[in-house]
């Protein structure tokens, strides 16, 4: 982890152009979020372990929306599920990344923002994310990443190298993070997901604000610059 403490719960720009906005989703918001994560997460497409390049899988479960993501490309085809089509990308999905930038820089950065697709990510307690960057897209707009559920470390990092300098950020429940410009290309992971559990409603008191009972939901909306 980072030599400092975790970052207070304010508006903070971690590095020129990644924003973190804590609280940003609703209640509602969030709700309807796991919901629509629940019918992606049935298919065409289903959610699914994705198997890296040498035989190993990744712990976290992950739907893609708009272009399903294969190490290290984009298909409109699930390949290495079922060979169905993705699911597509949702309109509504996208007016919401883009309040999300408006409220992350400013209304003119969100003006042209069009995410083509989405990966949905689903923590559970022992699942983590390595130190990696996003470059697998033809478009260096910036990223929008949504969580729910359980909190998580989230380590955001340079560009040049997956080791030190980096910042440890605690992302809980309706927390925004976007990066863009300068930070567009950073190497960032998720080294923990934390148990939550005095956040959580006492077992038999039903199902948290959100939702979702136990692990985390992570939407990361981006812009391919791909064609067709």
């Amino acid at each position: 982890m980072s030599d400092g403490p975790l970052l207070p719960r304010e508006r903070v720009e971690i590095a020129p152009g990644a924003v973190h906005v804590p609280d940003w989703l609703t209640v509602d918001e969030q709700r309807r979020l796991v919901a629509a994560c629940r019918e992606w997460a049935a298919g065409p497409a289903p959610m699914r372990r994705t198997r890296l390049p040498n035989g190993g899988l990744m712990s976290v479960q992950t739907v893609c929306l708009g272009w399903h993501w294969i190490p290290y490309r984009y298909s409109r085809i699930a390949e290495d599920v079922d060979g169905q089509p993705v699911t597509p990308f949702p309109d509504w999905l996208g007016d919401l990344g883009r309040r999300a930038l408006a409220d992350a820089y400013d209304a003119r950065a969100a003006r042209d923002y069009r995410p083509d697709a989405a990966l949905v990510n689903f923590y559970d307690g022992q699942a983590r994310m390595g130190m990696h960057r996003d470059e697998d897209e033809r478009s260096d707009a910036p990223v929008v990443s949504l969580s729910i559920g359980a909190s998580c470390i989230f380590r955001f990092g340079n560009r040049e190298t997956r080791g030190r300098p980096y910042t440890d950020v605690e992302l809980r429940s309706g927390d925004l993070f976007v990066f863009g410009g300068p930070s567009r290309f950073c190497f960032h992971g998720v080294p923990r997901t934390l148990a939550d559990d005095d956040r959580q409603p006492a077992l038999g008191q039903g199902d948290p604000p959100h939702g979702l009972r136990g692990g985390r939901l992570n939407l990361t909306l981006r812009v391919t610059g791909l064609d067709g």
